[in-house]
């Protein structure tokens, strides 16, 4: 699906420009093709939840659905104020509304965050360009975690930290999330052009994206042509070790491509 506007327009031929304004778009648009994905994306961690109040870790899919388990009222200011956030740079680099497609997990605090950021862009949640995706959900950290304090967090970054290939009994590691991470990317890519891409998830799951994507920036030289490989060459213990760089706040909106 092919987006209108500022972004749809890069993949067009650049015709002469006549204007000061004219060679300025051109400059953005030949600044835009040293990218080697087809959209720009943004990512959004969910604002405040109940459980963040609750100090729970709710990694299941079975209880993230829920909806006692959604944003706490925090939450939804947090939510707001991102998608207020999103508005502004979008207007700020010409993207229109038609551009935007919002994608996030279909856990009941990214839905909620999702569905607040869609009504400050005067989109149609329930429309063609908010959609959800379970590779997009929260990390599980397993049974052993499941519903326990959030003190526990630690215990797992710290397991990362050693071996980030190693999963938390009956959970995933960080190398698992990577993994459905780049076909959730992969398929956004397969399926847009030209968008502007507002990915809304959880906190070690946009952590690890970013990671990934940050080496496959750094290692773009390469002579891998595709993401998914591109993905692969750089999914190494030394750099999904290192993921809580990327740390979000809950609310933060961060454009990562």
């Amino acid at each position: 699906m092919d987006c209108p506007g500022e972004l749809g327009k890069q993949a067009a031929a650049i015709q002469p420009a006549e204007t000061e304004r004219g060679k300025e778009k051109k400059a953005e648009v030949q600044m835009e093709e040293t990218s080697f994905l087809r959209n720009r994306f943004w990512v959004l961690r969910h604002g405040k939840s109940i459980p963040n109040e609750r100090g729970l870790i709710v990694s299941s899919l079975e209880n993230g659905a829920l909806s006692e388990y959604q944003l706490a009222s925090e939450g939804v200011k947090q939510a707001q104020l991102a998608g207020e956030l999103f508005l502004e740079q979008l207007k700020e680099r010409n993207i229109p509304l038609e551009s935007v497609r919002i994608c996030y997990s279909p856990f009941a605090r990214t839905s909620h965050t999702a569905k607040v950021v869609a009504s400050v862009l005067n989109l149609p949640f329930e429309g063609p360009q908010c959609k959800v995706m379970e590779d997009l959900r929260e990390r599980y950290f397993g049974p052993s975690f499941e519903l326990m304090s959030h003190d526990k967090y630690p215990e797992i970054w710290a397991l990362d930290e050693k071996d980030p290939f190693m999963q938390p009994e009956g959970g995933e590691s960080a190398n698992d999330v990577a993994n459905r991470l780049a076909s959730a990317m992969a398929s956004m890519e397969l399926e847009f052009q030209g968008c502007a891409v507002l990915i809304v998830s959880h906190g070690d799951p946009l952590q690890i994206l970013q990671t990934i994507l940050s080496a496959v920036k750094q290692h773009n030289g390469s002579t891998c042509d595709d993401l998914s490989s591109m993905v692969q060459a750089v999914k190494i213990p030394s750099i999904l070790s290192q993921h809580r760089k990327f740390a979000l706040l809950t609310g933060e909106l961060r454009q990562i491509i």
